[in-house]
Order: C-alpha cells, then sequence, then structure tokens
C-alpha cells in the first residue's frame, strides 16, 4: 500500500514519527512537510525521509488563503502520478482537499474544535478521527458528518507518548543537567497559527522577573519569534539551539508553562507541573486535563503566580490511563488507515 502523510506543522511529527515506522515495514510511505516550527528538525532527528512542498505564509489572513491554493496545486503536482492507496494527516487542511483531486480515500485527524480548516477538511475527507474529549455537537457544527466521525481513546498526546514507556524506560528527574536552580521551561503562543486570536508577547515582564531567580529555558516556535527573544533585555534567557527529544525536556524541568497546546498537554501527561496560560478559547481537550488536575490554568500569569505554585507543585508519575488509552488509539489509527476500521 502506498501511503500518503502530509506533516504541516512540528507536533504531528512525534505524533506520526511511531505508526510510520511501524508502516514502512509492510508498505510504502510519502512523507510531505513544510517548514514551520520544528518541523524539518524533527523529521531529521528520527530520520525520517521527507520532501518539503511549500512554505507557511505567516498570520496575515490573505497570504494564508493565496498560500493554501498555491500548496494544494504544488502537492496535486508531486503526488498526482505517485499512485496513492491513502492519505492521512493531522491537521492538516490540505491533504483532504488534494486526497479528493486525487481521488483517494483520506483520514483526516484533528483535536482542535475552533480551526477554520475544519470545515473544509471535513466536507472531503472519508474519516474524521478526533480524540474522545471534544464534544460531537462542535465537530458536526463545522460541517461534519457523524458517519465520518471515529473518536479514539485518549488524548492526542497519549498516541504517541505511551511508547516511550512501552519498554520498562522512566523520567527522572533527577538527571537534570543544572540542580542549582528550578528550571522553568516556556513555549510561547502560536501567534502565526491560523486559529489563534490571543495576545502576543505577554510573557515579557514575568520573564524579565523570575530570570533573576530560575533557569529559565524558552522554547520559540518561529524565527522571528527566536529574533524577538534573543533582544538584550532577555539576557539570561536559554534559547536553545536546536530541538530537543521531549523526554529530555520534561526530566530536565522542575515546571512547565505554556501558552500554546501540545507541549503543554505533553507535560501534563507526563506528571510534570503545569501551567496553562493560553489566552484564546480553551479546547475541550485542555479542559479535561484542567478537570482532572493534571494542569493548572492562569490565564492572567504572573511571577508571583510562578513563584508560588513552584513553592507548593510536586512532579507525578505519568498518567497511565491516558498512556493505555493512547495505545489503543495508536492501533486504532493504524487499523484505520490500512482499511480495517472494524478490526
Amino acid at each position: 500500500m502506498n501511503i500518503w502523510i502530509d506533516l504541516t506543522n512540528s507536533p504531528h511529527v512525534n505524533f506520526f514519527a511511531g505508526i510510520i515506522k511501524e508502516l514502512r515495514t509492510d508498505h510504502d510511505t510519502l512523507l510531505t512537510c513544510r517548514p514551520l516550527a520544528n518541523t524539518i528538525e524533527l523529521l531529521e532527528m528520527n530520520k525520517l525521509p521527507f520532501q518539503i512542498v511549500g512554505k507557511h505564509y505567516g498570520p496575515s489572513s490573505f497570504k494564508k488563503s493565496i498560500g493554501f491554493f498555491k500548496r494544494i496545486f504544488q502537492l496535486y503536482i508531486l503526488l498526482r502520478k505517485k499512485n496513492i492507496d491513502v492519505a492521512v494527516s493531522h491537521s492538516s487542511f490540505y491533504s483532504p482537499f488534494v486526497s479528493k483531486m486525487l481521488n483517494v480515500k483520506n483520514i483526516y485527524l484533528n483535536d482542535n474544535e475552533y480551526a477554520e480548516g475544519n470545515k473544509i477538511s471535513f466536507l472531503f475527507a472519508d474519516h474524521i478521527m478526533v480524540p474522545e474529549y471534544m464534544e460531537l455537537r462542535k465537530i458536526l457544527r463545522q460541517g461534519a458528518a457523524e458517519r465520518k466521525v471515529i473518536r479514539y481513546p485518549g488524548l492526542k498526546e497519549g498516541v504517541y507518548l505511551w511508547r516511550y514507556f512501552s519498554q520498562g524506560r522512566k523520567i527522572d528527574p533527577n538527571n537534570k543537567v543544572n540542580n542549582n536552580k528550578e528550571i522553568i521551561y516556556i513555549r510561547p503562543e502560536p501567534w502565526a497559527a491560523q486559529y489563534y486570536k490571543g495576545r502576543k508577547n505577554f510573557f515579557d515582564n514575568m520573564l524579565l522577573d523570575l530570570k533573576k531567580d530560575f533557569k529559565i529555558v524558552l522554547m520559540p516556535r518561529y524565527k522571528k519569534q527566536r529574533d524577538y527573544y534573543r533582544q538584550q533585555q532577555f539576557a539570561g534567557i536559554v534559547i536553545p539551539q536546536k530541538s530537543s527529544n521531549i523526554f529530555d525536556i520534561m526530566e530536565n524541568c522542575d515546571i512547565f508553562i505554556g501558552a500554546g497546546g501540545t507541549m503543554t498537554r505533553e507535560a501534563a501527561v507526563l506528571g510534570v507541573p503545569t501551567i496553562c496560560a493560553y489566552q484564546d478559547r480553551l479546547l475541550d481537550v485542555d479542559r479535561f486535563l484542567i478537570e482532572k488536575g493534571l494542569m493548572t490554568y492562569q490565564k492572567d500569569l504572573s511571577a508571583e503566580f510562578v513563584r508560588e505554585y513552584i513553592r507548593t507543585a510536586r512532579r507525578r508519575d505519568p498518567d497511565q490511563e491516558l498512556l493505555d488509552k493512547g495505545r489503543k488509539a495508536d492501533e486504532l489509527i493504524k487499523q484505520t488507515i490500512l482499511g480495517n476500521e472494524g478490526y
């Protein structure tokens, strides 16, 4: 079977990496991507062959619209003679559209009920796979046909995080590189994302305060964001030169602060004391983790709040229920790709 997987953002690489490696045992996989955030670095870290198609067009809605149809055309030209049997993606708004043009089966996964691109993707996808904690009514409101919807167990993050522990490995916080100061990892907001309407650079005052007493490791998403935090006023804040394995990050940090989605949820599932400071509407999957007590939500975050949180927060073991569900979801996704939805 010839399987096409389109990877349009860095979280999708971790999501699909294990699945791809298993599928490649008996099937051919063609990976396309665009150079956004850490996507290329993560593909190279996982030693996965890929083809770059198109680029990210920034926060401008007009440029995004032009870029969308340009990349659609580029993908079609690339794939039309590849004899693709099935296409799969997570949140690639291009994949269902191109699949319809190619007349091949499309599997579209998503965990963001506010993404406008869902509307066209739901229309053209053959199967729509979403986590069980997304409300069905919100999916249907965006135009999904209920007969297409497959709700997989747990969260997106569980689909790949379970693999780390499958051979008895553990996260050991005693392996921290630097034990002299408590280490705070921070992931800024996804200001270039189509779905994000929240504030930008709202961490600044907090960072300037906290860097006096803590080691701050800030992980920008884009070059412009990286350049912004390299200004002199932020001197002393560590900005990694390259992407790191998610488990190395989680071993090395005392608390994680996220103004986005995936890495914040990864930290929460893995038991790291986690603060969510997302500045837009919370997703259903985030609300679930907050209600379960796996992460704390504080939209108006201050240095004072963080200091008190560090004083009282304690690391937990990874959430075994979500990891077990992730393993089941992983298998369901593979079977759906191979056409065995009713296995």
